[in-house]
């Protein structure tokens, strides 16, 4: 696929990013004792969430789809051709390099201590989360803002690195950007109260991965 114009990537990045206040969306009133240091609570309380459109549940459904490894041309058309995902290890700009994020060629057999058992961990066979997760599991969520163009939401994701088959459950606050035909323009998941720089080596590092991982986990093209 050919390279995205740094220009326009940053040109979207300056008409879709939201810098979200994380405290203000999250701390927790109620329960001070839960917040972090920073103030803020990234449990998902699923109970408080926001009801959401159809429209809106729908886009909801598939980023998590996504998340759990049943990556699908349906989920991904959630995103506009031209979109950026951004957390703490990639910065992408356009959807087929988003997809790199959540497709994978899985191995053939995926022998998981812990089970005894030896299976694909996902659904789909050969695509799925990227090679170095054995699962992704999306255990609850949280709405936590609705607007026409914003979804922002608390997620508890489960993640199970290969080879250690050690599951580790990861709290962040995910902010959704759409556009006016409802399609997500910038996808940003933080793990902590602190946004993103877009500057300095841990920047350089984002864009080499989501520049390459597509080479390892070879989505379909025509995304």
């Amino acid at each position: 696929m050919p390279a995205q114009d740094p220009s326009h990537a940053q040109a979207l990045q300056d008409q879709y990013e939201i810098r979200p206040d994380p405290v203000a969306l999250t701390h927790n009133n109620d329960e001070p004792s839960q917040n972090a240091a920073s103030g803020v609570d990234y449990e998902p309380h699923p109970e408080k969430s926001i009801p959401l459109s159809a429209e809106h549940e729908k886009i909801l459904k598939a980023i998590t789809s996504l998340y759990s490894g049943s990556a699908s041309k349906e989920d991904m058309e959630v995103y506009a051709h031209d979109a950026i995902y951004d957390d703490p290890w990639s910065y992408c700009d356009t959807r087929y390099k988003i997809a790199g994020q959540w497709y994978g060629e899985k191995p053939s057999v995926d022998r998981d201590p812990t089970l005894g058992t030896i299976g694909s961990q996902s659904p789909r066979g050969d695509i799925g989360i990227p090679k170095i997760m054995a699962s992704s599991q999306t255990l609850a969520t949280e709405v936590v803002s609705d607007k026409p163009t914003e979804i922002i939401y608390k997620q508890k994701q489960e993640y199970k690195p290969r080879p250690l088959y050690v599951s580790k459950a990861v709290n962040s606050l995910v902010t959704l950007t759409l556009d006016g035909e409802g399609k997500v323009r910038y996808h940003k998941d933080q793990w902590n109260e602190k946004d993103y720089s877009h500057s300095g080596l841990g920047k350089i590092m984002k864009d080499l991965n989501g520049d390459h991982l597509t080479k390892i986990t070879r989505p379909p093209k025509d995304l």
